[in-house]
């Protein structure tokens, strides 16, 4: 069983930089792939980013140049630094984790998920 914790959420104004982190349980975390979703009320969940057991990386075109992922395995966490935010950026944000390794894009691969963070980004 893996446990994550999202941290980081919050209101900032357009323009602005927020960093979220997700702390995982697990000694097999620096196998795992992470990647981060949002869901916004009355859509559905959206991939964001990801980041591989090799450190490769891929995001939405959405936020590409904004967004930022990467991981502290010393530390079994996950960091999503989000740059330039929009409104359109308002979401929850979850991290999940696919012990299998694969930098999958679809929510369905991956097994454990946070309980979200909200971001709350205001023009």
């Amino acid at each position: 069983q893996v446990q994550l914790v999202e941290s980081g959420g919050g209101l900032v104004q357009a323009g602005g930089s927020l960093r979220l982190s997700c702390a995982a349980s697990g000694r097999a975390f620096r196998m795992y792939a992470l990647g981060w979703f949002r869901r916004d009320p009355g859509k559905e969940r959206e991939f964001v980013s990801a980041i591989g057991w090799s450190g490769r990386t891929y995001y939405a075109d959405s936020v590409k140049g904004r967004f930022t992922v990467s991981r502290d395995n010393a530390k079994n966490t996950v960091y999503l630094q989000m740059n330039n935010l929009k409104p359109e950026d308002t979401a929850v944000y979850y991290c999940a984790a696919n012990p299998g390794g694969g930098l999958e894009l679809s929510s369905g691969q991956y097994d454990y998920w946070g309980q979200g963070t909200q971001v709350t980004v205001s023009s």
